[in-house]
């Protein structure tokens, strides 16, 4: 039951007793929003306010909004691939109410004038919250200084080359931007001598064209495991607040620790959903569509990697949505990118593995939802509670199908096309608004910059 659209924002909304999913618990209750607040929970049974909107929440599941700790949204100079209004968009379908994006761009984030450039774009364009990394690189050592922690997420440091071309392999200014950094550093963590000596082994034993089944022997477990051991050493060293983004490697899981508190890391981790999903069995079916930097690798790495997020070694999914057109992505192995559209599915992929016995719902919401918050000391958001911002998913138990009339993505494709998933994101809420409903978008209010606890 809802009133009409014109009445969909800026009022108060009741969601009325949905199963709610937050902190470890599975509970029934009504939610009152309010100024764009949680203003009240309300148990079962107890009476109900009157409101402008009642939403009727029986049936279906309500989490606080997903957290995407890593996207490329494209904007600036990349936007035939996909820019912050087409991916916002997307993501807010797929239960993701906030998002930091990163700095390979064109031009690339380099400077504090950029960033503050990227910041102006989402307020106009994005019905989601945001954030956007500052980019480190060999020669911006002074601007990376002025980067202030309470309303930048991070400082995005390459150290192996990717889409863009960011590397940052200066080991005299990679010891400094770890000893100065004003803020959390994200690290893309590739070893690119070993990444080289790869691809000039696989151009001598098959020429231009080898198959897409090399990539993760190209970008190696061996690879993977020399940076982000690097990495970590440099964080120890320095006392550096560090995340690893995208970790696809069993080895490089002997890194980390799973008995230290979450607040008390000061070395923490991501891991993607194509990371969780997919095997390297998979290139032979999909080939450049799940070329991704870091690689997808063996079925035991990608086992290593779900039992990591249970046990607490791995701290955050996110998606690493990162799209290229079809036809770029349809070349051979050395033309063809790394990267594709993820945020409208990574939600329901996780809830997929759930349904197949993989997570819970419950361990879904902690590493999506409040852990991302957690480790990025995000103010205000990642969970159900009073006075927390109103960022709320509303999903159900419904088939689906991922085709292409209904995928958001600029690029206009998706690896998972074909894929039957068996929840549906039917609302999401973002500030208190209502920017997604059953496959519109029915309000113009914009989200808001996050801010952080620093």
């Amino acid at each position: 039951m809802l009133t009409s659209i014109e009445h969909r924002t800026g009022n108060s909304f009741l969601i009325k007793e949905p199963t709610i999913i937050n902190e470890g618990e599975r509970f029934i209750a009504s939610i009152l929003i309010s100024s764009g607040k949680i203003e009240k929970i309300i148990p079962q049974g107890y009476p109900l306010p009157k409101t402008d909107i009642i939403i009727d929440g029986k049936g279906k599941f309500l989490i606080p909004g997903v957290i995407d700790d890593q996207v490329h949204f494209r904007e600036p100079g990349l936007t035939w691939k996909e820019d912050i209004e087409y991916g916002s968009k997307a993501a807010v379908a797929g239960g993701i109410t906030s998002f930091m994006e990163m700095p390979n761009t064109n031009p690339q984030t380099l400077t504090i004038d950029l960033l503050e450039k990227k910041f102006s774009r989402a307020k106009e364009v994005s019905p989601a919250n945001y954030s956007f990394y500052f980019g480190a690189s060999n020669n911006n050592f002074e601007e990376l200084l002025k980067v202030n922690p309470k309303e930048v997420c991070g400082v995005k440091l390459f150290m192996g080359s990717s889409t863009g071309n960011m590397l940052v392999d200066n080991p005299e200014m990679l010891d400094k931007i770890f000893a100065e950094s004003p803020t959390l550093i994200a690290t893309h963590c590739e070893d690119e001598p070993t990444i080289k000596a790869n691809t000039e082994l696989a151009h001598k034993n098959y020429g231009k064209n080898p198959p897409f089944s090399i990539h993760p022997e190209i970008r190696s477990e061996k690879a993977c495991f020399l940076s982000s051991q690097k990495a970590v050493s440099l964080a120890k060293e320095h006392n550096t607040r560090l995340h690893i983004l995208h970790l696809s490697t069993a080895k490089e899981l002997s890194l980390f620790e799973n008995n230290t508190p979450l607040e008390e890391k000061k070395i923490t981790t991501e891991v993607c959903v194509h990371h969780l999903w997919f095997t390297n069995e998979d290139y032979d079916r999909l080939g450049s569509l799940m070329k991704w930097n870091p690689a997808i690798k063996k079925k035991s790495d990608r086992d290593a990697l779900r039992e990591a997020l249970i046990s607490g070694k791995l701290d955050v999914v996110a998606t690493d949505h990162a799209p290229h057109t079809l036809e770029e992505k349809t070349n051979s192995y050395f033309k063809a990118p790394s990267g594709g559209p993820l945020v409208q599915h990574s939600l329901l992929l996780m809830l997929e593995m759930a349904k197949n016995g993989i997570f819970t719902f419950e361990q879904i919401v902690e590493k999506m939802c409040h852990n991302p918050a957690k480790c990025f000391q995000i103010e205000n958001r990642g969970f159900i509670r009073e006075n927390f911002a109103a960022d709320l998913v509303l999903f159900e138990e419904k088939e689906m199908q991922i085709s292409k009339n209904n995928l958001l993505y600029k690029c206009g494709w998706s690896p998972f096309e074909g894929e039957v998933m068996h929840h549906q994101v039917v609302k999401t809420f973002v500030n208190g608004n209502l920017v997604f409903d059953n496959g519109t978008f029915p309000s113009n209010i914009k989200g808001e910059r996050l801010t952080f606890n620093r």
